[in-house]
């Protein structure tokens, strides 16, 4: 599942990395609701840890997310973990650098994969 919410960027956290292999970075967005503005908390793992250098607290951003969730010893944990982050519409904030880094679609395109070397029953990995 996919979302997308705009806000002011609240808090940043420095990277953490959890793992030899896996780091993961959090970071706080103020959303407008009424009278009382939500505070939501988001991770970004792996090479999506960077895209929260480019700017600052209290920049107006649009986050690209998606809901996760899992067990782990009989609690239910839910995860928001977002994939794009880019200045929110019409801001004009304070951002680092534009989101030339990040294109709009994080996926490759088919003709920009390998060619078939003739053996369909190979996997790629």
């Amino acid at each position: 599942m996919s979302f997308e919410v705009e806000g002011r960027l609240h808090r940043v956290f420095p990277t953490e990395s959890r793992s030899e292999k896996f780091q993961t970075r959090e970071f706080v967005l103020e959303v407008a609701d009424g009278n009382y503005p939500q505070l939501i908390k988001f991770q970004a793992v792996q090479d999506r840890c960077s895209m929260l250098d480019r700017f600052n607290e209290g920049d107006q951003v649009k986050v690209s997310f998606d809901l996760r969730g899992r067990e782990w010893n009989g609690k239910y944990l839910t995860n928001l973990n977002a994939w794009r982050m880019e200045g929110a519409s019409g801001s004009g904030g304070n951002q680092r650098g534009g989101s030339e880094n990040f294109p709009s679609d994080p996926f490759p395109e088919y003709k920009d994969a390998p060619m078939d070397s003739g053996n369909l029953d190979a996997l790629p990995f």
